[in-house]
Order: C-alpha cells, then structure tokens, then sequence
C-alpha cells in the first residue's frame, strides 16, 4: 500500500476502474481510510503526484474527522515541533526535559497544567518574535493577546494588537515565526496586497513553506483537548 509520508503519514488505498478516467481522492466518513481511483492503465507515480498535489486539502479532511486526543499522563503531543511524552515527576513546576514534559502534581490536573505551561512558553516566544519583526520594521504594537482560535492564527486590530492562537506553541518554531512576521506586517498594511506581501518577504524570505505547513498541518494541532477547552 502506497504511503504519503509526513506527520503522521497518511496509508493510501488504490483503487483500478475502466470507469474511472481522472484520478480522484476519498476520505471514509466511517474509518478515515483514504482512497485514490486511477483509471486502470494509469501509472502508481502519477497518482502518488496527484495525491501529494492533494496533500494540504487530505490532511486537513483527516484532521476534521480525528478523534479529540486527551492530555493524560503518558500522551505525547507536540512541544515546539518536537514530540515529547507527558511524565509524572516531582515539583512544582512543569518543565522539559529532553523528550519528557515532566508534570507534577495531582494526575486530574495534568491537561490544564500542561495547557498553563504552553501558554506561557507561547507567550514568551510570540512577544519575542514580534517585538523583533517590528523593530526591523520600525514600528511598535500594541500588546498581544493569547486566544484558542481555530478559524485563524493571528489577527492585528485597527490599534494595533497583536492575537495568535496560544497552539502555535506546538508547530515548528519557524512556522511561529513566519505567522508573527505576517501580523507584524499588518501593522503598516491592514490588507492583503500585494504590497503587504512585499513587506512579509522582506521580514521572512520564503515563508510559502510555513504557510504550507499551516495549511496541511495545522488542524491536527486543534485534535488536542487540555480539559475544560
């Protein structure tokens, strides 16, 4: 069976029709099982390359249907790009320790403690990268807010305020990066132009690569489920 590698990688069924005469992709609404028609004299690289074309719209139908993970003592989720496991561990304090997020206290607290401490490494690393991407700019903003936002990850007000969704803090550090540039880049055009764009360059060159990986992987970010959200 063909695979889609990536995280996590995606199992693709391939499925011969005389009928068929274009490739088309499916998603099960029963199982998640991904199915890919290819007319019968239709090459396996050919439909792999429409598939990996497909990849942004495929993951983000997969995300849609996952089953909302719960934060628990052994759970794994994603710290900063890296995948890290949820451990028991003395204290007071939540703290990283290689490829452990060690987390003391009472085990029915760990989601919401474990959800406190991403918040705030958030916070830290948001302020930081805007603060640097408005100095390069020479501009200033007006504070920044933390929100649990799934229709977007950031927004910049009329005033200047800067909002990002506090999961931004499980991507890649780049790919927070590249969305504090982009609301950075509000600040002196409150518009999609083409001009706006011209100002995102200049603060992160290549950026379509984070972007992209917003698009494809961004919602398994929201799978994760901290109690009480």
């Amino acid at each position: 069976m063909p695979v889609l590698p990536g995280p996590p990688p995606i199992e693709i069924t391939l499925r011969r029709s005389a009928r068929t005469r274009r490739f088309s992709l499916r998603v099960s609404r029963l199982d998640g099982r991904v199915t890919l028609s290819l007319p019968v004299r239709a090459r396996e690289s050919e439909a792999m390359t429409f598939a990996r074309s497909q990849e942004g719209w495929l993951r983000q139908a997969l995300a849609k249907m996952a089953v909302p993970a719960g934060v628990a003592l052994g759970a794994v989720l994603p710290v900063e790009g890296r995948l890290v496991t949820l451990m028991a561990g003395t204290g007071r304090s939540v703290r990283l320790d290689g490829e452990t997020l060690v987390v003391p206290g009472d085990p029915d607290q760990v989601g919401a403690r474990v959800a406190g401490f991403l918040k705030t490494l958030a916070r830290d690393r948001l302020i930081a990268a805007s603060d640097r991407y408005a100095a390069a700019l020479g501009v200033g903003f007006r504070g920044v807010t933390l929100r649990d936002t799934r229709s977007r990850w950031g927004s910049c007000s009329a005033k200047g305020g800067l909002m990002y969704s506090w999961r931004l803090i499980m991507a890649p550090p780049d790919v927070l990066d590249y969305v504090a540039a982009h609301e950075v880049a509000h600040l002196v055009q409150m518009n999609h132009s083409a001009a706006f764009w011209t100002v995102v360059d200049g603060l992160y060159p290549g950026w379509q690569v984070q972007r992209r990986w917003l698009h494809g992987h961004g919602q398994t970010l929201h799978a994760y489920r901290f109690g009480g959200d």
